[in-house]
């Protein structure tokens, strides 16, 4: 089976800033996607960034230009930098892995549990 471990959540002012980390283990092949969620009170679970396995990303509107997201291979880990945070960045975050497990089968996704970020006024 595969886990992710998400890390870096907390409780900010707005304007602050916060590191997001997620780690992956267990049996591996190969990660292709990376990617970061997230999912407000009331609202619809909406993607924040991706990155693919050569690096290319991928940003919301409402976040380009304050977040940043990096992968490092070797650690199985996924970052989100999160800087100038406003008070609609309020959010449970949650990663996403697109993970092969074996070469011989399609990769799948896997989710994190989900961090916590509250921004405060």
């Amino acid at each position: 089976q595969v886990q992710l471990v998400e890390s870096g959540g907390g409780l900010v002012q707005a304007g602050g800033s916060l590191r997001l980390s997620c780690a992956a283990s267990g049996t591996i092949f190969s990660i292709n996607d990376m990617g970061w969620y997230r999912q407000a009170p009331g609202q619809q679970r909406e993607l924040v960034a991706v990155i693919i396995s050569d690096g290319g990303t991928t940003y919301a509107d409402s976040v380009k230009g304050r977040f940043t997201i990096s992968r490092d291979n070797a650690k199985k880990t996924v970052y989100l930098q999160m800087n100038s945070l406003k008070l609609d960045d309020t959010a449970l975050y949650y990663c996403k892995m697109n993970v092969r497990r074996n070469i011989l089968f399609p990769p799948t996704d896997y989710w994190g549990q989900g961090t916590q970020v509250t921004v405060s006024a």
